[in-house]
């Protein structure tokens, strides 16, 4: 018990310091990568509880695909930092202003917060038979019973997110030749085709 308090607390700190490098760390290829190391604690967590599939699940898609992803986005696109911290001072005291709303609004939920005695028996185990039963299936079963809706509305949010994410960094630069469908199809003849008439021994 003591080996598992310790790992508990080293991944919850390293985590929660991880989290808060992401949004300090001035350079976004630091904050990736502090992402990145927040996500491996965290799978950490997720094996002490011993839900190790979430665990490899974080690991293999978050880190292996999403931050990568991150990383060669931000490395690839062309951002100047210097126009960005600009306007920092500007929006400082606005910024301040909802960080201190958001502080007082956290206050009063955890102020009002109320444990009802029936919320344990809600969130059970599902797992009937643990001896049987994977911890793949009972997530499997959790998430396709009770929690669908839920999970098809997460799959939702995180569509619209990757539009508006692609709407955001879509540029139109000039000099670029892009396809246009509707120019294709409406096109005249007279604008791909030339008749050219060759007398011969002249050539063209």
């Amino acid at each position: 018990m003591i080996v598992q308090a310790i790992c508990f607390w080293l991944f919850a700190a390293i985590t929660v310091a991880s989290g808060a490098m992401v949004v300090v760390a001035r350079n976004p290829v630091h904050s990736v990568l502090f992402l990145i190391l927040a996500f491996f604690n965290a799978a950490g967590l997720f094996v002490l509880m011993g839900a190790e599939f979430l665990a490899l699940i974080l690991v293999i898609v978050y880190v292996g695909a999403v931050a990568v992803l991150f990383l060669f986005v931000v490395m690839m696109l062309d951002i100047n930092f210097v126009e960005l911290r600009e306007g920092f001072l500007r929006y400082l005291p606005v910024g301040v202003v909802i960080g201190v709303v958001l502080f007082v609004e956290l206050l009063l939920v955890f102020g009002a917060w109320v444990v009802a005695p029936e919320v344990a028996k809600s969130i059970a185990a599902p797992m009937p038979q643990p001896a049987e039963v994977s911890n793949t299936v009972a997530l499997g079963q959790l998430l396709y019973t009770r929690y669908v809706y839920v999970f098809q509305a997460a799959g939702m949010i995180l569509l619209v997110a990757m539009i508006g994410a692609i709407v955001l960094t879509l540029r139109s630069r000039e000099g670029v030749r892009k396809q246009s469908i509707a120019r294709q199809v409406g096109r005249k003849r007279s604008e791909t085709l030339e008749i050219v008439k060759v007398r011969p021994r002249e050539g063209v």
